[in-house]
């Protein structure tokens, strides 16, 4: 079994794995995986992010099944912290207007995915984009609309007997707009 700790993942002898820290765009598509195939396949528009003075190239997108959903995972380069992807890459230091800037165009380029069912960019969203875990360990957030940049699908926001305080993101499509986002996640600056 295998339990979190506050660096990384422990294995049932309480020994510590280093866990990457990982700012990307994460996308549930449910059972759709025809979808989220096609959204893995699409030349991302742009290639290269621009933040500040840096311009970053993104990763290859990496879609894997988890339990109960396909996930598809869009990460820039040198971004993350302890990333295999990354290898000995040395990671770029950005600033939280930086790192808002990649944001901002990681959701563009989600709006023109089809067929996902919730989306969120930040430092490892997994857990946000997970059904479960959003009605579970995150429902008060959710209902209170305090998942900033929270994106769901329309049949999802009904399910959820959401309110208005979710704005249109894409047709099809309701979010919580994204906020600032600072090294430890989003604020309200």
């Amino acid at each position: 079994m295998t339990e979190r700790s506050s660096i990384g993942l422990t294995s049932g002898t309480g020994r510590a794995t280093p866990m990457a820290n990982c700012f990307e765009l994460v996308v549930n598509f449910g059972a759709d995986i025809e979808a989220a195939r096609t959204a893995a396949l699409k030349d991302p528009v742009p290639f290269v992010l621009c933040a500040g003075v840096h311009r970053i190239p993104l990763h290859r997108p990496m879609l894997r099944t988890v339990e109960r959903h396909v996930e598809l995972s869009i990460l820039p380069v040198a971004v993350a912290s302890g990333s295999l992807a990354d290898g000995s890459l040395p990671r770029f230091q950005l600033t939280a207007a930086e790192l808002t800037e990649i944001a901002h165009q990681l959701y563009r380029m989600l709006a023109g995915f089809d067929g996902y069912v919730a989306a969120r960019v930040g430092w490892d969203p997994e857990d946000f984009v997970d059904l479960e875990e959003l009605r579970t360990e995150w429902a008060e957030e959710l209902r209170d609309g305090t998942i900033p940049g929270l994106v769901l699908s329309d049949h999802l926001h009904a399910a959820f007997g959401l309110g208005a305080g979710y704005v249109e993101f894409a047709p099809g499509y309701r979010w919580i707009p994204y906020r600032y986002e600072g090294p430890g996640g989003p604020s309200t600056h």
